[in-house]
């Protein structure tokens, strides 16, 4: 099972995997670290199926305004690390290929580590609702550094896109807004 949490302006993402105990109960502690209303996804697959559950989750402690995503960058720094984006036009329902290449100080990563059996992890939420995409990677690519995927966004929108990526045994997410038009 996978358990995002976002906060509502796509601040605060973290991506949590709870575990079950003997009684069948699936269990994480979560910390809050400002107030503000939080969108919390449960992912997990029944026979074979996948399956999504979400639901808000308001924190009190402070004053919380909403922020619209960030404006779209190609190239985002994260822990030392550059993470480029190349995309094809976007369209709304139509498959969109997402690449990502991973550098540090200025040189591609020699070799990205398998991160939840794959070279990354994308999650897409949709601006306003925060729509749900899970995506997995493609398995053929490029080079070593990149990680390539395919996804659908449902509905023209603003999109953020978390991507997570594993070097040096280290789990890394770098942070973009994608723009689908139409």
């Amino acid at each position: 099972m996978h358990l995002i949490v976002v906060r509502r302006d796509g601040t605060g993402f973290r991506h949590l995997h709870p575990e079950m105990d003997a009684a069948g109960t699936w269990t994480v502690p979560v910390a809050f670290g400002e107030a503000g209303v939080y969108r919390v996804f449960a992912d997990f697959s029944v026979e074979g199926e996948q399956e999504t559950l979400a639901t808000d989750v308001f924190v009190s402690g402070g004053e919380f305004e909403a922020r619209p995503f960030p404006a779209p960058q190609p190239v985002v720094e994260t822990n030392g690390y550059e993470v480029e984006l190349h995309a094809d036009d976007p369209m709304a329902g139509e498959p969109t290929a997402l690449e990502f290449a991973v550098s540090q100080d200025g040189r591609p990563v020699d070799r990205l580590q398998p991160y939840l059996g794959a070279d990354g992890h994308l999650v897409a939420l949709r601006e306003g609702d925060l729509a749900f995409l899970h995506v997995h990677p493609e398995e053929e690519h490029g080079a070593p550094n990149e990680i390539v995927f395919e996804a659908e966004f449902p509905t023209a929108g603003r999109y953020r896109l978390y991507l997570q990526f594993r070097h040096e045994g280290v789990v890394r997410t770098a942070e973009f807004t994608v723009v689908v038009p139409r």
